[in-house]
């Protein structure tokens, strides 16, 4: 960190001794004010709820300008590394902060492929859930149970056993999302083959059987791997945040992402694009395109309860960068698999055309964002609702384990422990 010229001043209205803080800056972004003294020098602490001003780490990452409409992964721009390279660059990119060389690019992908298989016994554990069980239920217990396959990974402060768990995640985890979902419809697993890219591998291991084969469209192979590519990391939300915190207390980091999962879960985080799938087959159910004018209508009366998802983002006061590359992407997608007349996707563009329309969706920003795109395109690819969320988790393993070894190798962390305002009763006496 960059120490800067500027300190800020705290002072109290009740004539309190002032107390001065040092001022760090970034390289780009908010500069932060160091607090960590506070509680020593005050016998305060500040009140954040949801964190939505204080930076939780120091990292290198992700950077987000929510007002531009701009995300970087280890300073590039999403919109260039999605249109120029795949996503095995970006996990390459990711975990060691520079675009791979050819070289460099073909050992890393060998070492990811090679990795692929998962212990058989897994087939097992899987086997022990309910067919209908949530893919999301499924996918936690099988990451935490990794960490019973791989004792070495529990050695957190070998930085070499750290880089064999993130390749392990990376690779295993798209054997893993294809055998929840061949578990679900009570087929067979397919087997990685290793002759097929990442996400080629994938699909074949979603959707072949051992009855026929199955031939992957470059069309969609490249959309997937865009989704992939987009959802890889987002800075400190939720999910992120929760491994960063799981992992504080030195936990192995197949335990830390399992939690990552179990947040990303949530409706209001990974599972938006799941919900919106949910709304535009409830729309569709009572009206189709015919409705989707009253409907929006609705969403503008607050008292109506009816939400609109898929539109706007915490962090994106402008259009989500992610959202226009997904657009493009969904619009190739219908057309390369002659869906553009389908019921629903035509209902979803209807909403979109609205929403960039109507004064009040403008005026508050509410732009579509990238939920609202890639569920739309894996819908077209075949890819169920209820597995939408673990796609996501497959896709943003690389974001987790990155800023979990990010945590690790800092020095200054320590294990996370917020603080509280109390509100609760005072001391007082058990009666007799």
């Amino acid at each position: 960190m960059q120490l800067s010229d500027k300190k800020a001043t705290l002072s109290f209205s009740d004539g309190s001794a002032s107390v001065e803080f040092p001022v760090y800056k970034g390289s780009i972004g908010p500069d932060v004010i160091d607090i960590r003294k506070l509680y020593g020098q005050t016998g305060m602490f500040t009140y954040d709820p949801g964190f939505l001003s204080t930076a939780s780490c120091e990292s290198g990452i992700t950077y987000i300008d929510g007002d531009k409409g701009q995300l970087l992964y280890r300073g590039y721009p999403i919109d260039q590394l999605a249109q120029n390279n795949d996503f095995l660059d970006v996990c390459y990119l990711i975990l060691n902060g520079e675009l791979p060389n050819a070289q460099e690019k073909a050992k890393f992908d060998n070492e990811v492929t090679n990795h692929t298989m998962v212990h058989e016994q897994l087939a097992t554990f899987i086997s022990g859930f309910s067919r209908d069980a949530h893919p999301m239920a499924m996918l936690t217990a099988a990451v935490g149970a990794l960490s019973a396959f791989y004792h070495d990974a529990t050695d957190i402060t070998n930085a070499e056993h750290r880089r064999l768990s993130a390749i392990r995640l990376i690779a295993k985890m798209p054997t893993l999302v294809a055998m929840v979902y061949k578990y679900s419809l009570g087929q067979p697993y397919i087997y990685p083959r290793n002759d097929l890219s990442y996400t080629g591998n994938f699909m074949r291991m979603m959707f072949a059987n051992p009855c026929e084969d199955y031939k992957v469209n470059d069309v969609v192979e490249r959309a997937l791997d865009r989704i992939f590519i987009l959802h890889a990391d987002h800075e400190q939300n939720a999910s992120t945040s929760t491994v960063r915190l799981c992992g504080s207390s030195g936990t192995n980091p197949f335990a830390a992402i399992s939690a990552g999962i179990a947040c990303l879960w949530g409706p209001a985080h990974g599972g938006a694009n799941e919900a919106c799938l949910q709304m535009l087959e409830s729309i569709q159910a009572n009206g189709g395109v015919a409705k989707v004018g009253e409907f929006m209508e609705q969403v503008k009366d607050k008292t109506s309860g009816v939400r609109l998802m898929g539109f706007g983002h915490r962090v994106y006061k402008n259009y989500d960068p992610r959202a226009k590359l997904m657009q493009e992407t969904c619009k190739e997608v219908l057309s390369a698999l002659g869906l553009e007349n389908d019921p629903l996707f035509k209902l979803a563009m209807e909403l979109e055309r609205i929403a960039l329309e109507d004064q009040y969706f403008v005026d508050r920003k509410l732009y579509p964002n990238v939920d609202f795109y890639s569920g739309i395109v894996q819908r077209a690819i075949g890819i169920p609702t209820p597995l939408f969320t673990g796609i996501f988790a497959l896709a943003r393993t690389v974001g987790w384990i990155s800023q979990w070894d990010e945590m690790i190798s800092d020095p200054e962390y320590k294990i996370g422990r917020p603080r509280q305002l109390y509100t609760g009763s005072v001391v007082r006496d058990v009666k007799a």
